[in-house]
Formats: structure tokens, C-alpha cells, sequence
């Protein structure tokens, strides 16, 4: 029985057409829906920049609540985006218990993420929306369907190759 899904978001070009997925999945299950969205860390050239231009003081606030400002903001941003798209649906956002923002690597993000909330399934996209469509599976997708220890229900994104490539 499915009580529970997390859908994984990367918030790109196809991002709505997996929410869909999740929804429909959602609604036919009865069962809580959970968004996580995963922001890579920042990486040395961000932080050295940072260090160049802000002294110690303001840049230790930064590092304390700069971080859960951006992701409190994202998050919010995340809701509203699926208020707008969902327009007359507004009954599909009663199914979404929660949307995080989580900093880290993004597989690994979501597996965490899965096995905290004790989720009977994962909606996932197969490919992010700056991927090689060429390659069969993006790096995510690939690392959730190997490490996963919940169902992980796969959207391809077939309908943007072309037909000669089966």
C-alpha cells in the first residue's frame, strides 16, 4: 500500500510534467505527497569570491542565517510556483504535505530525505533539464534507482528525443 511519496524536483523545464506524474499518483493512492528540492553546497570559487568582499563579521552571519533565509525563500517560491501552475487544481495542493529545500548532494539529499519520512515511493525524473537526453539516465535518477530502498517510479523524458533513437 502507498501512504506516502517523495517527489524530487530539480525546479527545471520539466519539473511540471513530473509534479503531474506525482499528483496523478498521489490522488489515485490517497496518499501524502512530500516535495524535496536539493541545492548543491557551494563551491570554493563561490566562497572565496565571498571572502574577498565581505569581512569576517558579515560573513559569518552569512554562513549562520544567510543559508536558511535562501532556503526558507526557495521553498516558498516552490509553493507558489505550484499554486500558479496547479490554477483550478487547487485541490491537488491540499495532497502536499510539505516542500524542503536541502543543501547537499542531490542523491544523497533525497535518499536521506526518503528514508526520514519513511516514504512508500519516489517520483523522480529521468533526466535534469540541462542533461544529455543521449544518455539513458542522469546521474540522480541513476544513483536513486540503485540505493533506494523504497519503489522509485521513473518519468522519462522520451517524448523530447527524437523517434529514430529506439
Amino acid at each position: 500500500m502507498i501512504r506516502s511519496i517523495l517527489y524530487a524536483t530539480d525546479l527545471g523545464l520539466y519539473a511540471s510534467y513530473v509534479l503531474q506524474h506525482a499528483l496523478a499518483m498521489s490522488r489515485s493512492f490517497k496518499a501524502d505527497l512530500y516535495v524535496v528540492h536539493a541545492v548543491e553546497p557551494m563551491g570554493l570559487f563561490a566562497e572565496s569570491v565571498l571572502q574577498t568582499y565581505l569581512d569576517e563579521e558579515t560573513l559569518g552571519e552569512l554562513r549562520r542565517n544567510g543559508l536558511s533565509t535562501v532556503m526558507a525563500s526557495i521553498e516558498q517560491r516552490v509553493l507558489e510556483g505550484f499554486r500558479d501552475e496547479l490554477g483550478d487544481g487547487q485541490q491537488d495542493l491540499q495532497l502536499i504535505r510539505a516542500v524542503r529545500v536541502l543543501q547537499g548532494d542531490p542523491p544523497a539529499v533525497i535518499l536521506e530525505e526518503a528514508q526520514k519520512l519513511g516514504v512508500d515511493l519516489l517520483v523522480v525524473g529521468s533526466h535534469s533539464h540541462g542533461a544529455d537526453l543521449a544518455v539513458p539516465l542522469g546521474r540522480t535518477a541513476a544513483r536513486i534507482v540503485q540505493l533506494s530502498e523504497a519503489p522509485v517510479y521513473l518519468v522519462p523524458m522520451l517524448q523530447h528525443r527524437g523517434h529514430g533513437d529506439l
